[in-house]
């Protein structure tokens, strides 16, 4: 369901009535008291008032969603609602994401970034590991923002971007920042898709995972390790599949699961072994749901699980 109250407050706080925005846009009437009504406008129709207003069309509305969660971390998102679920999410996932693949930022550290967007710098500590933690927090805001929608290459190239623009891998020119590889890449003494394949390979993934009529956790467990195996990108996969499988979750109302830095073997196995025994990755991902729940518990919030 769309809400449009941030439009209607808006207008109210610029003394712009609906009559006077419908002859300055060149708007049907019946268009501008869609608004009231919330009903959903075009999105022509909502780039010619998010222009006049000098705002962006995702300020002019929200999207009220019957999946718990996701509503939650909206709700709490717009507000910067300290010490809620949303809060705790942005920490704890992207220390622990970031940690797996390497950062040496703690999880207070990652904690001091969120919540004072300040940081008391130890040794060894590398300007990327910041950039990252801090683009890992707007990834983040991206999946909650979009996860209703089908799953794209855009969308994941997107998410790519969010993470390695400014990096120092965004300096090298080969570097293909939101955008597949250009080298090939081996993982854990494993081929990956040659860059001349991942184009077709993640065509073909995403036509396969998005033809699903009802998608389980253990659809998108499967997606997750089949990127992972394409390995699309030169650096910055493992972040990537696992902000995917969360917009994933949140889309299908699936309570998400957060990969903990140590149970990083049990994870690395699981995708190392998906091939010949998917239950190691299935386990370890359904135990990452269980830590999930835990948060949702020591909040008080109760969901029905599918």
């Amino acid at each position: 369901m769309i809400s449009y109250v941030s439009l209607e407050k808006i207008l109210k706080e610029r003394g712009i009535g609906k009559t006077e925005l419908s002859k300055e846009l060149g708007l049907s009437t019946r268009t501008v008291a869609k608004i009231a009504k919330g009903g959903k406008l075009s999105k022509s129709s909502l780039k010619k008032i998010a222009d006049y207003l000098d705002v962006t069309p995702n300020q002019l509305f929200k999207i009220e969603s019957d999946n718990k969660i996701l509503q939650i971390l909206r709700d709490e998102k717009d507000i910067h609602l300290p010490g809620g679920l949303y809060h705790e999410l942005q920490i704890r996932m992207t220390y622990n994401s970031n940690h797996i693949e390497g950062s040496r930022l703690s999880e207070e550290q990652t904690r001091l970034i969120f919540e004072t967007n300040t940081i008391d710098v130890g040794d060894g500590i590398l300007v990327d590991d910041i950039l990252e933690t801090i683009h890992h927090f707007r990834a983040i805001d991206y999946c909650i923002d979009i996860a209703e929608e089908q799953l794209s290459e855009d969308i994941i190239k997107k998410i790519h971007y969010i993470i390695k623009h400014d990096t120092k891998d965004s300096t090298l020119s080969w570097f293909a920042v939101g955008d597949y590889k250009q080298r090939a890449n081996v993982v854990g003494g494993r081929e990956t898709s040659k860059p001349s394949e991942v184009a077709k390979h993640m065509k073909m993934l995403l036509q396969n995972y998005n033809s699903k009529d009802c998608v389980k956790i253990e659809d998108i467990i499967e997606l997750h390790a089949e990127f992972e195996y394409i390995h699309p990108f030169q650096d910055g996969n493992g972040r990537v599949g696992r902000l995917i499988v969360l917009k994933e979750c949140l889309k299908h109302n699936i309570i998400p699961f957060i990969i903990e830095d140590r149970k990083k073997g049990f994870y690395y196995r699981g995708l190392s072994e998906w091939k010949n025994e998917r239950g190691w990755l299935i386990d370890t991902c359904l135990d990452g749901q269980d830590t999930f729940k835990k948060m949702l518990d020591a909040l008080d919030i109760e969901i029905k699980e599918k």
